[in-house]
């Protein structure tokens, strides 16, 4: 479901970043091709760096359809960044990559929290993160994050990850299915 970031996939990335529906909520806008293989490459090397985290979103046939990505990473916290290829919008994609990436982020890397900055007209990611179990609204929690990156005006919404309560998503959905198992 998720790889590391590589110049393999750039092209396919690259035709459905700039997709009207996808392309404003971008966070690396490019103009050419050729500047998002730049672009590309400074993740890379970004991520070697340990500035950032970064994956592709592959479909079930490892066709690239998006990226997942923590950016501003300080403190065992970072800020995440996700999109998809507006065919792949609405059909389970985007949770499936986020449960991939948390799992990497908070098991396997040792990260503690992530934050999700969703600018108040995307309403799709807004309602999106509202279904996820583990995500809290942290607008007033949160307060000097987020008057921080709502310097500019009133943009973006907070919402917040802390890895103790995915954990408890994880262990509970691990109790649901033992449920089950016991149940049939």
């Amino acid at each position: 479901m998720l790889k590391k970031r590589d110049f393999s996939d750039c092209f396919s990335l690259y035709e459905q970043m700039t997709h009207p529906d996808v392309f404003p909520f971008v966070r690396h806008k490019v103009d050419s091709y050729e500047e998002y293989v730049f672009i590309t490459k400074q993740t890379i090397e970004a991520e070697e760096a340990g500035e950032l985290i970064s994956r592709t979103i592959l479909d079930e046939w490892e066709n690239p359809i998006g990226c997942i990505s923590l950016y501003d990473i300080e403190n065992g916290a970072g800020f995440l960044g996700t999109w998809l290829g507006k065919s792949y919008h609405g059909k389970g994609y985007n949770a499936i990559a986020k449960d991939a990436f948390f799992k990497e982020l908070f098991f396997e890397l040792g990260l503690e929290t992530v934050f999700m900055r969703i600018r108040k007209k995307n309403i799709r990611s807004i309602k999106a993160a509202e279904k996820l179990p583990y995500a809290i609204n942290a607008n007033d929690t949160r307060k000097s994050l987020y008057d921080q990156i709502n310097h500019e005006g009133d943009i973006f919404d907070l919402f917040e990850i802390p890895k103790d309560l995915y954990n408890l998503h994880i262990l509970r959905q691990h109790d649901d299915d033992e449920q089950q198992l016991l149940e049939a």
